[in-house]
């Protein structure tokens, strides 16, 4: 059989196999990487294994991944949502749906704080849905914007799957995190639109806060001063790349240093507290190094079988515009992503992938955005998007079928913001 054959054959039957017999995504993407090094190149394969692990291993680029990590795991068991959802709340004003708009810009903090789609959702849910249910706003809009909001977390910076796709792809950490942030912001932008729209037109799904009291001067300098040890999380990460002081791996260090002083400020910083954290980062940089040695593995495998010439010749072959090659490549993970994890997609795409990009008018990080948006629609797009069931475990009174139904408007709205993005995609690049 052609090795090149042999090659997508063994890895997709044996991915689609061991993905019904419920393995881990790394542990399956690895085992099928090895078993194909086994049957194109036999004992003597094992040799670029062992040139894989090397490479990944001593990899830089990979040294702020477990500084994120770290960062994201002191500030989630700091526990200080409560006094960021109350300084936020203070800082809104009394209009007709100020709680969704509270959940969506709670959310958005919290996306620069932690990176982490899952634990926004849960914290979300937790803090700011009850006071929604409580007050009578609409449970299907209120658990979309908590949805939406949750999904904001891997585009805004600092993004471990940002920081994974770059490493992956082969781009600068520094970029990606960069051309992040306008996407973020303009996606924040359209759901806040969104809601404002939505209540203007049905007024009963946000009733009015009859006990809202304007805060005083004296709260609002309170309410900023309790928001100030996050902000100078935010600046010392994102703002230090962004103004080139730092390296991303220097900014990383930095975060979790920051993300110390917030837990210290809010009497949170125990030995006990930070040994956690060590322990779950551990445990999260060993799958992140496993993916890694995968993608690694896998890149060469198309190599050497020559998938990847093949990929290449087969594109001039087509000879379809680049725009409608972006679209295609675009499509691909979307629905890819309705069927597998995120980090499955991702790892077989981006080898597929990337001799591809040289044929598209189009910046690679610009790109690599766009394809870091779509991933990020895979956590939210019904059937197997993990942040719906991260909800519907934290949520216990919504049927799965109502929070289906609530994410579909913010899917689009995601999409309508890939459209504006490929559009322009200088957007993206903007702040390089």
């Amino acid at each position: 059989m052609d090795p090149m054959l042999m090659t997508i054959l063994v890895m997709s039957i044996g991915l689609l196999v061991l993905f019904a017999l419920s393995v881990p995504i790394y542990v399956a993407f690895l085992i099928c990487n090895l078993a194909v090094v086994f049957l194109l190149m036999g004992p003597a394969g094992f040799g670029m294994f062992v040139n894989s692990i090397g490479a990944t291993a001593t990899s830089f680029t990979l040294l702020p991944l477990p500084a994120f990590i770290l960062m994201g795991e002191i500030l989630y068991r700091g526990n200080a949502i409560g006094t960021l959802v109350s300084a936020t709340d203070k800082l809104i004003g009394g209009f007709r749906g100020r709680h969704f708009v509270l959940g969506i810009s709670v959310s958005t903090i919290l996306a620069t704080l932690s990176g982490s789609a899952m634990g926004s959702a849960a914290m979300l849910s937790r803090s700011v849905y009850p006071e929604m249910r409580d007050r009578g706003y609409d449970q299907n809009m209120s658990i979309g914007v908590l949805i939406g909001g949750a999904c904001l977390a891997p585009i805004i910076p600092p993004s471990v799957l940002a920081v994974l796709i770059a490493i992956i792809a082969q781009v600068s950490v520094r970029d990606m995190f960069l051309a992040g942030i306008v996407p973020g912001i303009l996606i924040f932008l359209l759901i806040v639109c969104y809601i404002l729209i939505r209540v203007a037109l049905r007024p009963d799904i946000a009733p009015v806060d009859a006990d809202y009291q304007r805060p005083s001067a004296g709260e609002f300098v309170r309410a900023i001063g309790q928001l100030l040890p996050f902000t100078l999380v935010i600046a010392g990460v994102v703002g230090s790349i962004a103004l080139g002081i730092a390296t991303p791996n220097e900014s990383a260090v930095a975060g979790v240093v920051g993300a110390m002083v917030v837990a210290a400020i809010f009497r949170k910083l125990t030995f006990q507290m930070v040994f956690d954290a060590l322990k779950s980062t551990t445990l999260t940089t060993t799958m992140v190094l496993v993916i890694m040695l995968s993608s690694q593995l896998f890149t060469q495998l198309l190599a050497f079988s020559g998938t990847s010439r093949f990929i290449r010749l087969y594109i001039e072959y087509l000879d379809v515009s680049p725009v409608v090659m972006l679209v295609i490549m675009m499509a691909i993970p979307f629905v890819l992503c309705m069927l597998l994890d995120e980090i499955a997609a991702m790892l077989i795409l981006i080898p597929i992938y990337m001799p591809i990009l040289p044929f598209l008018e189009i910046d690679p990080i610009a790109f690599w955005i766009l394809f870091l948006i779509n991933m990020t629609l895979g956590a939210m797009t019904p059937p197997v998007g993990y942040v719906l069931f991260v909800i519907k475990g934290a949520i216990r009174d919504a049927p799965m079928q109502l929070i289906f139904s609530a994410v579909i408007p913010y899917v689009l709205i995601f999409l309508l913001a890939m459209f504006i993005l490929g559009s322009f995609p200088g957007l993206m690049t903007i702040l390089r």
